[in-house]
């Protein structure tokens, strides 16, 4: 125990409730050690401590900047969840290809090592879960898993309102508020702090979760005339953009200060989109093209609005594949390959290397980025 730090400085006695009245002592007592250790459970606790007033609004201003910060360090890594795309009944479009088989066991969440060009198990997803048609994204290095096709006892499946969480810090799931809606083949996108469930099945409606009150609430749906299902989005530069459905060529804007969807340019592509992903101020969208077994990328430039042809690279299976941005480089992950996008500002395009695609994978992956600190990194879980 170093010098000046009591015991209240031991994480076993540290909870929500007396956090913020052991910091005050560990200031006083000039115990840095202590502090330090309080400063680092807020930061690994972190969405738990935003809904707790009597601590999080007790902070300083720069206390809040450093839990953050230190809740972001560590190492990028690309991961990926096993889900499955559910069955589109009513949808505005026929399912490009059939739905992979269902694999048996639990769903996993996979790490890639790149050093040693390994995939590794960070952890399973909780039996609670749905299988299907769930929308996942990634929030203060939280993965979040929202609605999907909740099957029951009886044999009925319905759509879910559930949503869970993934701290990595701890290795713990846990259940966060429910959607106001049950939904399935959502899009879950973070943007400033907050969640967006966009559309489902059936459902033209958005919601938005604020984490500092646990709570949903509903923002302007989708305009009339758009796609509920099958769609893609992501956020940029504060905005949110949808694109997909039966109008592959569309792209709508949605400005959260005004709460308000408008339509942006039309792209020239008519084909299916596969994914769409943000970096800095462009928005890129991926177009399989399955005649042809080649991928095809465009580029929105949302200070211009204007969109731009981009790359194409020739696919060995056309299967669909979803993105992740990690650094300058786009990762476009399905069961069979892993490609590599680059992005950089003095050159841009596929790079001729694959890495290794998840093995064994059940069901579709679907890729984002988490920062592991070096304890997490040192065991990660068993190599695949």
């Amino acid at each position: 125990m170093e010098a000046g730090e009591g015991p209240e400085a031991r994480d076993a006695d540290v909870s929500l409730e007396n956090c913020y009245e052991l910091l005050t002592e560990a200031k006083s007592a000039g115990a840095e050690g202590a502090r330090e250790r309080l400063y680092r459970y807020m930061s690994d606790h972190y969405l738990q401590v935003l809904r707790t007033p009597g601590l999080y609004g007790r902070l300083t201003a720069g206390e809040r900047e450093l839990i953050l910060a230190r809740r972001m360090e560590g190492t990028p890594v690309l991961a990926v969840a096993e889900s499955s795309e559910a069955p589109e009944r009513g949808g505005s479009r026929e399912s490009p290809l059939p739905p992979a088989p269902e694999e048996p066991g639990p769903r996993r969440v996979l790490v890639l090592d790149l050093e040693r060009r390994r995939w590794e198990v960070l952890s399973s997803l909780p039996e609670e879960v749905p299988v299907r048609g769930s929308g996942m994204c990634t929030m203060y290095n939280y993965l979040f898993v929202a609605g999907g096709m909740r099957a029951h006892a009886d044999g009925r499946s319905a759509p879910s309102d559930l949503v869970f969480c993934f701290n990595p810090r701890t290795g713990l799931w846990s259940r966060v508020r429910s959607l106001s809606q049950p939904r399935c083949q959502l899009t879950l996108v973070c943007m400033d702090g907050h969640l967006y469930a966009i559309g489902g099945e059936c459902l033209f409606t958005v919601e938005r979760y604020d984490p500092r009150a646990d709570r949903w609430s509903p923002v302007a749906p989708l305009p009339k005339g758009s796609f509920a299902v099958a769609h893609e989005a992501t956020s940029c530069g504060g905005e949110l953009f949808v694109s997909g459905g039966s109008l592959f060529y569309r792209l709508l804007r949605y400005d959260s200060r005004r709460d308000e969807w408008e339509e942006c340019p039309f792209n020239e592509s008519r084909r299916r989109s596969t994914d769409m992903v943000a970096h800095r101020s462009l928005v890129y969208r991926f177009d399989v093209d399955r005649e042809r077994a080649a991928v095809n990328v465009y580029k929105y430039n949302t200070v211009v609005k204007a969109w731009h042809g981009g790359a194409s690279f020739p696919l060995r299976d056309p299967l669909p594949f979803r993105c992740a941005v990690l650094g300058d480089r786009i990762y476009c992950v399905n069961r069979n390959q892993t490609l590599q996008f680059e992005v950089r500002e003095d050159r841009e395009g596929f790079l001729p290397e694959e890495l290794p695609a998840p093995p064994d994978s059940r069901g579709a992956p679907v890729p984002f980025v988490l920062c592991l600190t070096r304890d997490k990194r040192s065991d990660p879980g068993q190599a695949v």
